[in-house]
């Protein structure tokens, strides 16, 4: 793989009936923030446009070690425990990833057509 390259994960949740506004403020307010002091590579994320109770985070990593220790030190944090992870919990029904290597080109894309502070539509 060159080193370009990025692995991107895709996290695509169902959430609760009439939780996406909510989901989309605890995300945006709460979420991202401490994702990025924790030195996460925030890609896009904001609710799919296909159905009113999905929403996407896509993530950018070195590798699936890197995504794995990040995601272990930030998920197994006392700031994430302590802090929205109950709320935020509550109000998503399943997740699935996906996880593939994108090009810098695709990253810088989706960047610019997924704006993820936008309000939810819908």
């Amino acid at each position: 793989m060159s080193h370009s390259q990025r692995l991107i994960q895709i996290r695509t949740y169902q959430l609760a009936p009439d939780a996406r506004d909510a989901f989309h403020r605890a995300f945006v307010d709460e979420a991202v923030p401490m994702l990025r002091r924790w030195q996460h590579e925030i890609v896009a994320f904001g609710p799919s446009p296909h159905a009113g109770d999905a929403y996407f985070l896509i993530r950018a990593y070195d590798d699936l070690d890197d995504l794995n220790a990040r995601q272990d030190a930030f998920y197994g944090s006392p700031e994430w425990r302590q802090g929205p992870r109950e709320r935020v919990l509550a109000m998503i029904r399943h997740y699935q990833d996906a996880v593939l290597w994108a090009s810098p080109e695709t990253l810088n894309d989706l960047r610019r057509r997924n704006p993820g502070d936008a309000a939810p539509t819908g």
